[in-house]
Order: structure tokens, then C-alpha cells, then sequence
């Protein structure tokens, strides 16, 4: 039975919205920045099944992306700092990629040193390989999935971190297509000369071909598939693209735009739809968006988002939009509130409580044609974590 989210209602805490009782075991692991750990929520019920971490472990701090790794175990970007200067000497040291085993032991270092400064998305090639986006250098590290070695720079700016036009600018989200491309969000960010972190380009999505990902053409010159879109009525005034998503048939691609909005795209340069993510009502929107992910078994056409309240101490929420759809003008999908999401950003889907299902690398090497996704326009952002 396929669970069905039913329109816009705002529930808090605990509560049940909008989802039919099903799949108890179905669930979603958080990554809250504030708390420096990791927690789990029931993706059926929306209730709160305690931490899949305890905060800090094996280093553990101000969590960012999640993924679940073609050996079952999660992957967590993790360390740095966003908004400090580069060049300050006490400019923190822990960046890293950190692995967790299903039931949340921390399994060691996944990937870390190598100019890897405040990673943010990460993701598994077709190769097996761990690319990891350097978000305040520019770059998108490649390492080995099961060693950790250091295996060199994938792509970068070619501007030493002080940005491109149409370049690597502050790469965040990474997504691998079936076809073996490489899709990377930019916030469109760069360092200024003094080492301050600067919003002087694009927010787009870049794409690497698959003779790119394999070694067989240079990254230096990737491809624009969305150029910064048209700002939303919802958002403060900037864009800021953040999360990627494949939708379960593999013929649309969404994008979170941490300033507020999901947009889809079709394969062929289109813009679907726009799904308002302003749960908090206040033009512009007061709550801020991290990543995406779609659900697991009964529940994996449906889309979830993370989003949290910049003016209720940032207090998140769990937004859940049925077979990815929603109102572009309002907040339209289910929401899960709870006091336990503090300033989340990673979100990724499991199958059972605790127990990440496998991640679809090995669609990697299904072959989808290629993936081709549009083009807008407009402006620029805020540090995200």
C-alpha cells in the first residue's frame, strides 16, 4: 500500500499528519548542526525514535550531508566552519567525511586532509570511489571508498578557491545519475582576497559528463544545466541551491534552494514545477531549507525536505510533499515539528529505524541517457551552516 500524504495542515511535536498507518519501520536519519549528532525519525509517523548517534561521536560536528554508502554504512560530512576567515590560523581543522555502521557505531575517518575544508556533499561514483565537496576551497576531492586515501582533486575552480565565472563556486550537494554524470550545486561562493568568504557568482547546478567522472576528459570546463533561477516570492531575497534528488523514475530531477522552494526539472531543459517550502507562513520566509531525499519502500515517492525556524531558535521540521507534489504559492505537504531537529540540514531515507537501505549506486551503472536539466536566473546568499 503506497502511503499518501494529504494537504497543507500544521501539526507539531509527535504528531501524525496527513499518513496513512503503514511501514512503522520506515525511516529518516537527520543530521542536526546545532547538536552535533544525528537523530531518527519514523518516516510513516513522523514521531521521533531517538538518537542514531550520541552527539560528537568519533568527532561528530555540525553534521551536514548524509548518504548511505554501497556497503550499507552512513557517510557524514562533518567539521570546519562555513563563515570563518580561511587564512585565521585557529580556522578549525576537523573537516572530514565520517562513517557510521547501520545501527549508528562509528566505523572511523571516511575521507579527510588533502585541502578537504569544510566538506558538504558526498557521494559514491560509479567506481566505488568518495567524491566530497571542499566547499571553502573550490573543489570536489575524490578518495577511496574503503581506505580513505587520498586519490586527488576531481575538479575545482581553477582559480586557487577565489572562484570562476560558470566554475565551481562553493560546491554543496553532489548527485550521481545512472548514466555515471556528476551533478553538483553551487551557492555561488568564493574567498575574497583577504580570505572572507564572498557570494560573487552563480548559484547554479553543474553537471560533469561520465568521460569527466572517469578520468577521460578534463573538468575544468563543466557544463551549466541550471543557471540561478528567478528568485521565489517566498525568499529573503537571495538563492542559495543546496539539495539534489532523483525522482524514484528517473525523469526529473529536484533541487532545494536552502533561501526557500523546491524546483523540478525535467531531462530535456524544463522547469516542472516549484513546491513552496514556507511552513512558517511570513513573506519572505522565515524557515530556512537543507537537503532532500526521497523515501524508502512504501513511502519512495514521496519527497522529504529539512527545513528550521530562523526565528524559533531554529527549531526544525520534517516537510513531507506526496508523490513530490505541492503548491508553488503555499506550504502544501505534511510537517513533522519537534524540538529534537535543531538547525537541521542532512536528511536521508532508510528502511527501518536505524538500518539504512543500500544507496542506488548501483543504478549508476544501469544506463539512463543523458541527464539534461534547465535554465533560469537571479541572486545571492547568506553562509548556510
Amino acid at each position: 500500500m503506497k502511503i499518501r500524504l494529504h494537504a497543507p495542515v500544521f501539526l507539531s511535536l509527535f504528531t501524525l499528519i496527513g499518513f496513512a498507518a503503514a511501514k512503522a519501520d520506515a525511516a529518516l536519519l537527520i543530521g542536526n548542526s546545532e547538536s552535533n549528532t544525528i537523530i531518527i525519525f519514523d518516516e510513516s509517523t513522523g514521531t521521533f525514535q531517538g538518537n542514531f548517534v550520541t552527539p560528537g561521536l568519533g568527532g561528530l560536528r555540525a553534521p551536514d550531508d548524509l548518504t548511505i554508502g554501497p556497503d550499507g554504512n552512513v557517510y557524514v560530512s562533518s567539521g570546519g566552519n562555513s563563515g570563518l576567515n580561511l587564512f585565521d590560523p585557529t580556522y578549525p581543522q576537523d573537516s572530514a567525511v565520517l562513517r557510521f555502521s547501520p545501527i549508528g557505531e562509528f566505523l572511523g575517518v571516511a575521507a579527510s586532509g588533502s585541502g578537504l575544508i569544510r566538506p558538504y556533499g558526498n557521494a559514491f561514483g560509479p567506481d566505488g570511489s568518495l567524491f566530497v565537496s571542499s566547499f571553502r576551497t573550490n573543489e570536489i576531492l575524490r578518495y577511496d571508498g574503503t581506505t580513505g586515501a587520498f586519490l586527488g582533486v576531481f575538479a575545482s575552480d581553477h582559480n586557487g578557491g577565489f572562484g570562476t565565472l560558470n566554475g565551481l563556486n562553493g560546491p554543496n550537494g553532489l548527485l550521481f545519475a545512472p548514466d555515471g554524470s556528476l551533478y553538483v550545486t553551487t551557492e555561488g561562493t568564493a574567498n575574497d582576497v583577504k580570505g572572507d568568504l564572498a557570494f560573487a557568482y552563480a548559484s547554479q547546478v553543474l553537471r560533469y559528463t561520465p568521460e569527466q567522472v572517469a578520468g577521460l576528459a578534463s573538468t575544468a570546463t563543466p557544463s551549466v544545466f541550471i543557471d540561478q533561477p528567478d528568485l521565489l516570492p517566498e525568499t529573503p531575497g537571495f538563492i542559495s541551491l543546496l539539495g539534489l534528488a532523483l525522482a524514484p523514475s528517473e525523469d526529473s530531477l529536484y533541487v532545494s534552494d536552502f533561501a526557500g522552494g523546491i524546483r523540478q526539472y525535467d531531462l530535456a531543459d524544463s522547469l516542472l514545477s516549484v513546491i513552496s517550502t514556507n511552513y512558517t507562513g511570513t513573506i519572505p520566509s522565515s524557515n530556512f531549507v537543507g537537503s532532500l531525499t526521497f523515501g524508502s519502500g512504501d513511502n519512495s515517492e514521496n519527497l522529504y525536505a529539512i527545513g528550521f525556524d530562523t526565528t524559533n531558535k531554529n527549531i526544525g521540521s520534517v516537510l513531507a510533499y506526496a508523490d513530490a507534489e505541492g503548491s508553488a504559492a503555499t506550504f502544501s505537504g505534511a510537517l513533522f515539528t519537534n524540538s529534537s531537529l535543531e538547525r537541521p540540514i542532512g536528511v536521508v531515507a532508510t528502511n527501518a529505524a536505524g538500518v539504512p537501505e543500500p544507496s542506488t549506486v548501483a543504478g549508476l551503472l544501469l544506463g539512463l541517457g543523458g541527464l539534461g536539466v534547465a535554465r533560469l536566473r537571479q541572486r545571492r546568499s547568506p553562509i548556510k551552516p
